[in-house]
């Protein structure tokens, strides 16, 4: 900062213009006398401004230093102020994620906590949306959303994709599952936004089951009643994995259907991203790795067929 005196030239005129000597500054800051003399000539000579009246090696602090020395005062007791504050409250990092309230229910959440473990100094803030579109409207470090990749403005990286299966719970009907995909269009089916169509057409059944019944407009919601039994339901593989291996939910037949969307994490495009952002993508990218593991693992986990 041009003009900025030394710290240790203010340091001496507050001093001695407080305890009205040159002796006792000196013992107070720890340094000799001369120091200071030294220190305050090379002030007065920076600023252009006589602070002291000189008296042999004596000096008395003159109106114009004493209002300096006021202002100094405050100045470094507010520089103190700060140091001490950080001390207590240092700096903490912080992350912001978006994502569909879907995603980051059923396996971002779950996930977290290794992430968590590895990093305890970054502090995570998770908001959730139907519409998480534009990064714009939605001002976060990462987003991850679905869709098919391609957005203008940003940063895509493809993470997976998914497919539809039809779960239920192992308590569905007193535990009398359909067997087959016939009696999966007789059973009580809750219906949520996903279409049918991909999934019939892999069981051939030929066309898409029509709705009817129980139709709920959010994924969490359809998965609760799938779990209290109330019927069964066509929903991704991200939001009932983890119920699979519980065994809270069971997987029926082995047919499944494509989805049509992929998952992507998006970053702003030429913005500097902070250091948190690079840890939590390395992180992700060893999370995504597992799942893909796991996807190759699963016919013989959970994906049996009560056909046989």
């Amino acid at each position: 900062m041009s003009g900025f005196p030394p710290i240790a030239s203010l340091r001496s005129l507050e001093a001695v213009a407080r305890l009205g000597s040159v002796t006792r500054a000196a013992k107070e800051l720890c340094v000799t006398h001369s120091a200071i003399s030294q220190q305050i000539k090379q002030l007065e000579e920076l600023i252009g401004v006589r602070l002291f009246i000189r008296h042999g090696r004596g000096l008395q602090i003159n109106e114009a230093g004493r209002l300096y020395a006021l202002h100094i005062r405050d100045a470094l007791s507010r520089i103190s102020d700060a140091t001490r504050l950080v001390q207590v409250n240092p700096r903490k990092s912080e992350l912001t994620i978006a994502t569909v309230p879907s995603f980051g229910n059923h396996w971002l959440t779950p996930r977290l906590q290794r992430f968590r473990q590895l990093h305890p100094h970054i502090t995570l803030r998770l908001t959730v949306s139907l519409t998480v579109n534009d990064i714009a409207e939605h001002p976060s470090d990462i987003v991850i959303r679905m869709g098919n990749g391609g957005w203008q403005g940003v940063e895509c990286r493809y993470l997976f994709g998914d497919e539809l299966i039809v779960v239920a719970s192992p308590t569905f009907n007193g535990g009398r599952l359909p067997a087959t995909p016939e009696d999966v269009a007789e059973s009580q089916i809750i219906f949520s936004s996903e279409s049918w169509k991909t999934w019939c057409s892999s069981a051939g059944l030929g066309a898409e089951i029509l709705p009817a019944g129980l139709c709920i407009n959010d994924s969490n919601l359809v998965l609760e009643a799938v779990r209290r039994g109330q019927g069964i339901a066509l929903e991704r593989r991200t939001l009932v994995q983890d119920a699979l291996l519980r065994g809270e939910l069971v997987q029926l037949t082995r047919f499944r259907g494509d989805y049509p969307w992929s998952y992507w994490r998006v970053t702003p495009l030429h913005a500097e991203k902070p250091a948190e952002v690079a840890l939590f993508n390395a992180w992700l990218d060893e999370e995504v790795a597992a799942w893909k593991l796991q996807q190759q693992q699963l016919p013989a986990q959970c994906q049996q067929d009560p056909s046989g």
